[in-house]
Parts: structure tokens; sequence; C-alpha cells
């Protein structure tokens, strides 16, 4: 099928502008085909499975219809569970983002009855709720159908293998005929074709199935985690698979912020890239990926689409993505042009079950893996020093260094090994950064810091809603120093001291007089100069 534009599909301009605000510029195949039949009046049955974008193909044409001036229910959408309910709910929400006086509201089990009572009686044009919790409203007559205009039926043959035939049913012979009815079911079983044929008219018949999607020449695994130890793990894993460059994605926009922030603290070199971010920024963001400036890239899926970088060795998916497609979509970004990929899944709890249902469909293998201990990590690192030591002694010629080792080790109470001992520790970035202060350093005078330190004033404090994190991740994420060399970070209400390393303190001067934080252009000086 040839790719389609949403701005072909005749959809209005506010709900254009909410598409394209969610990141979408080209309609999926059940979009393509069922929002133009959906906004013509017809009924349809269109058979897709989850992940196909079926809620905008019945959500766009449904908001469209609504009348914003009359504040009575106009639009009902029957789901299985109370999560696709509030999932769809979400997603009519977005759709409608520009559309002014449209009230969207979830009904299910399990949340207090009163409360969806009060939002009904204030007016709401459009109901997503579970059958049964829509019968209960409808025992207590606080939804009216008079003014309904269409009813969708969202997995139907999930709702009739969870029993809810009956009740389906009976909300179908409440609604006004005068109605468009349209069923989505992810298979066509006879009783999902007799409900069709009793309950609607002419109904036009819309499949779309789903190709295969494989995804070859990359090696998968997950580590069940708990929600708190995510952010160590992750960086566990980056230190011993060191990717030159990796993709790490998460569901949300605050997510990759937090990230973000949380790694360059820790001294990575990461950058964030979602819906929010200008074009030029976005610009900025995927240059300094592209050149190996950035080597991790937090990313939302809607913001990763388009990246093509051929190095990603490596794919992190710091959330199970919701849908299955999008899994595809994401590790298929490493492991490109002939290379072997990797990506690895950190799942909580029952994330374990959603992603067992993503090997079905991808029909692939997710290997799960022991989470590595710190002990781990050194090894790896130590190992993988020593394998450039190795390499090192057998091509080069190092009899010079020999010699000076010797002399050393003559003239001190120690051994070679210790001094190997010595470099392997350095090279492995555990010394404390301060062993030695060069001469050339600018001499900052006291200002009041521990040794071997300079202390910092920043004209940003408490009441600019900043927190320690902000500070130590701006300095680490603009200068590239590692996070854990910052000293003391002693924040007030209109400014902040900060202890930074002696032979860094001119360069984070220089490079942070032109840096935001929390948005805000900063001063950034010695304290107390003499």
């Amino acid at each position: 099928m040839q790719t389609v534009r949403f701005e072909e599909l005749n959809i209005s301009e506010p709900i254009l502008k909410a598409v394209v605000d969610m990141g979408f510029e080209v309609a999926s195949p059940i979009q393509a085909s069922a929002i133009p039949v959906i906004l013509s009046g017809k009924d349809i049955v269109g058979q897709a499975q989850t992940g196909t974008g079926k809620t905008a193909a019945f959500g766009i044409p449904l908001l469209q219809l609504i009348d914003p001036k009359n504040k009575q229910l106009q639009a009902v959408i029957l789901c299985p569970t109370r999560e696709l309910a509030i999932q769809v709910a979400d997603e009519i929400r977005k759709l409608g983002k520009f559309l002014h006086g449209i009230k969207v509201l979830p009904i299910y089990g399990g949340q207090e009855i009163s409360k969806q009572i009060r939002s009904l009686k204030a007016g709401t044009q459009v109901v997503i709720g579970t059958p049964g919790r829509v019968m209960d409203h409808m025992r207590r007559k606080t939804v009216k159908f008079d003014d309904v205009k269409m009813i969708v039926l969202d997995e139907a043959d999930e709702m009739l293998n969870m029993g809810f035939r009956e009740d389906i049913e009976t909300i179908l012979k409440d609604v006004p005929e005068e109605r468009q009815t349209v069923l989505f079911s992810a298979t066509m079983p006879k009783p999902i074709m007799d409900i069709a044929r009793t309950y609607q008219k002419n109904a036009e018949i819309i499949k779309v199935v789903k190709k295969e999607l494989t995804v070859p020449k990359i090696e998968q695994y997950y580590y069940e985690v708990n929600a708190k130890n995510k952010e160590e793990v992750l960086c566990r894993l980056l230190d011993i698979y060191n990717p030159k460059l990796s993709l790490v994605f998460c569901n949300t926009k605050r997510q990759v912020d937090e990230l973000v922030s949380a790694l360059q603290g820790r001294g990575y070199f990461a950058d964030g890239l979602h819906g929010d971010l200008k074009q030029q920024q976005r610009d900025r963001v995927m240059n300094s990926f592209r050149n190996g400036k950035t080597e991790i890239l937090v990313a939302t899926d809607v913001a990763a689409r388009g990246i093509d970088v051929d190095d990603v060795e490596a794919v992190f998916n710091y959330d199970v993505p919701q849908d299955d497609e999008y899994y595809v979509h994401r590790i298929g970004r490493t492991g490109r042009a002939g290379r072997t990929g990797r990506a690895f899944n950190l799942v909580v709890g029952k994330e374990v079950y959603k992603l067992r249902d993503i090997q079905k469909y991808c029909k692939t293998k997710i290997i799960a893996q022991p989470i590595p201990s710190v002990n781990d990590v050194t090894a790896v690192k130590a190992e993988k020093i020593l394998e450039r030591v190795t390499n090192m002694i057998q091509s080069e010629d190092l009899s010079k260094m020999i010699d000076i080792i010797e002399a050393r080790v003559n003239a001190e109470d120690f051994t070679s090994l210790d001094v190997a001992a010595a470099f392997l520790k350095m090279a492995m970035g555990e010394d404390n950064g301060q062993s030695e202060e060069k001469a050339s350093y600018e001499d900052y005078g006291d200002t009041g810091a521990e040794e071997g330190m300079v202390r910092l004033f920043i004209n940003i404090g408490k009441k600019q809603n900043t927190r320690p994190g902000d500070i130590l991740g701006a300095i680490a994420g603009e200068t590239g120093m590692p996070g854990k060399l910052i000293g003391s970070i002693d924040m007030y209400d209109k400014y902040t001291f900060v202890e930074v390393p002696r032979e860094y303190a001119s360069e984070v001067i220089q490079v942070m007089k032109d840096a935001k934080i929390k948005g805000k252009s900063i001063n950034i000086e010695p304290a107390n100069r003499k």
C-alpha cells in the first residue's frame, strides 16, 4: 500500500495539528484505510491487531464528529479492560489537544463511581468505558444516549472472550438507531460477525494484518530489576559492554530528561531527544551523536523516528515499549550495515509478561541474564585495558619505558608488579584525579575549598527550583568531567557553591559561561578570590 500522509485524509486543522504535535506524519495502513470510510459516515468492521494505530483510526473521525457546543454525550467507546480504557482516553485527549470544549472521560470498575457521576453531570461528550461499568451507569441513569452519534467496539473479540456479549448487546440496543457503529477486532470469529450483521448497516470490512517482522543479527537480553535500581544496572551494562554509540529508549519525555541528567552526573557523554525540543536543538543533539561527541542518546519513540546512524552498537530499552512494533523499530537501530548488534531490556515486575508477548510477536529469543555485579564491571574494565596492554607489548618497542621503570623500582622499595597495578588503577579511572597539581594551573587563591579543589560561586539556587543534581549534571555534561570528581555542592536560596578539582577549574569556568541550568543563563566565578 502506498504511503499516505495525514494531510491527505481530509482531517480538520486542529486535529491535524495535534497529530503532527504527537510526531506522526504518515498514516499507518489501518488509519489510511479506515479514516476516510468513517468520515464518510459508514459503519466499518476493522480487522487490526494492537500496535497498528487503530485508536487514531477511529479516534480522529470520532473527534471530528463531535459538536463542542453540545455538552451531551455524543460518542461511546467500549474496551475490554480498564487499562485499555485509560490508554484510549489518553490518546483521544492528545488527538483533541487543540479542540476546545470537548471533554473525554474513561469510566471503569475499581474507580469510585461518584467521581464518574460528577464528571458525567458536568458535561462529557466522549465516554470510554468497560461494558460492565457503562451498564452500571445505564442502570443509575447517569449516562443518556439520546445524542450519541457513534459507538466504537475496540478489541471486540477480547470483550467476547471475557463474557461481555450480553452487556454489549444491551448497550447497542439502547443507543439510537441513527448512529454510526465502528467495530475493531484482531480476529473475526462467528460471534463478532453476528454482532456486525445484527447491529451494523452495510458495514465495510477493512482488513490490515501486520506483516511479520524479523530482527536478524541482534543479540537480545533482558534483566529483571527493581525500579529504583534501573539506573545503576544501565550504568553497569554501559561499563561492561562499553559501546561506541548507544541508544537508550524511554517511554516518556520526563524519564528522558531525568535519565540524561543522571547519566551526565555520573560522567557519561549523554544527551536527550524528545518531542519538546525545537528543530535547532534536535539538529545539535543529532550532530553531536553522529560525530561521536555524544556517546549515549536517550530518546522517546516519537523523537527517535528518522534516526539513521549506522554505528549504533547497542540499544537499551530502559522502559519496555508499550507496543510490540515499537520494540522492533527500537532494536532495529543497531546491527546495521551487516554488523551484529545488541539489545538490552530492563524489566520491572509484570513487564516480563509484556516481553513474552513481544518475543511471540517477533518470533525471536530474548535471553534472561543475571544483573552484573560491581566486581564484574571492574573485571571487564581491567580485561579490556590488559588486552590493549598485550597488543602494545606485541607490537611496540618498550625498551626505553622498561629502563625508566627499572630505574624507579631500583630506587624505591616496591616491585614492578606494584607499578603495573598502580598504572592499571589509573587507567581504570579509580584514582581521585588530584594526585599531582601542575604548576600551570591558574592561581585562584584561597576559595575556601578542600586541598586540591577550587570552590566556585554560581548565581542560581533553590528559589529557581534548582537541585544539586542539576548543577552536577550540567557541569559534568558540558565539560565532560566525570561527575564523581565534583566535590561538595552547597545550595542556598539564590546561589550555590560547588567544588571542582583545581586542574578542571579553568575549563569549568570557561565552558559554563555559555551554559544554561534549568533554562537560565548563569554566572560562574571563583569564590572569595583574593
